[in-house]
């Protein structure tokens, strides 16, 4: 392992797994984790989950799978840089999304409206279920049993009450304290890019356009960068210019900032992490842009009648599978009607179309109320 700052994560400070293992011989424990992550059946299936737009739309728009290699790619580079430990950083970044429902942001707020009398539902706490209990792949555990840490990265938000259910993972949100700095790297890789693929895939489908994106000064201030360097190039390449003029300007902006703010702290131990304020951050100039950003998106692609009529309908077949299978268990498949008898209905149907693929939700909810298929 490179040379790590003396605050970083490494296998000497960790808290290691739940259930103790014998230590890898070639890798490290976090490259391991990273390896159990992608050979999971929950990495796979974020292939077929959509960001924005649903899975059948086109080939060549983001998927929850393509966004996951995005951010890790982000993340690695700004640990790497900032000499903290990478293979957490892209380990983290790679199950972020494990516990996304089909249908992107849809899918989840229409889960969660179901889950509501049943405790909720929040794809961050659904990946760490996932990776703590519903991956069946090894005789020993439950889940992956990974590193307190990644466990712990992967846990973005969660309410205090909900934490209490979370034992030791669940301390830093009552107390007030800070993950790992690899871990607040990844919640902002995680904005960089999707902010930015948005844009490509906004642009791509012909939702957004390049006059309306010429008034947002992060693209247009770039767009202008990339015009006077290359003054004839075609439309596709001024898109991809300037995109990734962007994300290098945020990731540049984000490592200064975050350079002073470690200085000014001068930790020196991981626990020196934990108790100061949060450490990774954009300076307040690039917090405005991002932020403008965001609310151009969320009212010209996010709201755009014909992505809210692909909601409307994805959040139908989640209410219509929920209602279902909630009313009758026996629909489930059986390793699900064995969770539901033994625990919670509502649960185990949760965790069912969580799993879902979009395509693979559109095709159950064919089954089940569309005469004819089977």
């Amino acid at each position: 392992m490179p040379d790590l700052a003396s605050y970083a994560v490494t296998d000497g400070n960790s808290r290691g797994r739940s259930v103790a293992e014998p230590g890898p011989k070639a890798r490290s424990e976090f490259q391991r984790d990273r390896d159990r992550i992608v050979h999971s059946t929950a990495f796979r299936r974020l292939e077929y989950k959509t960001q924005v737009f649903v899975n059948h739309e086109g080939d060549l728009f983001r998927t929850r799978l393509t966004h996951s290699i995005e951010v890790a790619q982000v993340a690695r580079s700004i640990a790497r840089a900032m000499r903290l430990n990478d293979d957490l950083a892209e380990a983290i970044a790679l199950a972020h999304d494990l516990g996304h429902t089909p249908f992107g942001h849809a899918g989840q707020d229409a889960l969660n409206e179901c889950m509501l009398e049943h405790g909720g539902f929040e794809h961050n706490r659904q990946s760490l279920r996932i990776v703590d209990r519903l991956e069946e792949r090894y005789g020993a555990f439950d889940g992956l049993n990974l590193m307190f840490e990644t466990r712990e990265g992967i846990l973005k938000h969660c309410s205090p009450g909900r934490a209490k259910e979370l034992g030791d993972l669940g301390l830093r949100f009552i107390e007030g304290r800070r993950p790992s700095l690899e871990a607040q790297i990844c919640n902002l890789a995680d904005e960089i890019a999707y902010n930015n693929h948005d844009v490509d895939d906004g642009l791509r489908s012909g939702l957004l356009t390049l006059e309306q994106l010429d008034e947002i000064s992060l693209f247009a201030r770039h767009a202008k960068e990339a015009d006077r360097e290359f003054p004839n190039m075609s439309h596709r390449r001024r898109v991809h210019e300037t995109i990734r003029r962007m994300i290098g300007a945020q990731v540049t902006d984000l490592l200064a900032e975050s350079g002073q703010r470690i200085e000014a702290v001068a930790p020196k131990t991981l626990e020196d992490i934990h108790v100061a304020p949060a450490l990774i951050a954009f300076t307040g100039a690039m917090q405005k842009e991002n932020h403008t950003l965001k609310t151009f998106l969320r009212e010209n692609l996010y709201q755009h009648y014909e992505v809210l009529r692909m909601t409307a309908k994805a959040r139908r077949i989640i209410r219509d599978l929920f209602a279902a299978f909630t009313e009758n268990p026996r629909l489930l498949p059986p390793q699900y009607q064995e969770m539901a008898v033994s625990g919670n209905i509502a649960r185990a149907t949760a965790d069912y179309i969580a799993g879902m693929t979009d395509r693979y939700s559109m095709k159950e909810h064919r089954r089940l109320f569309s005469v004819g298929e089977l």
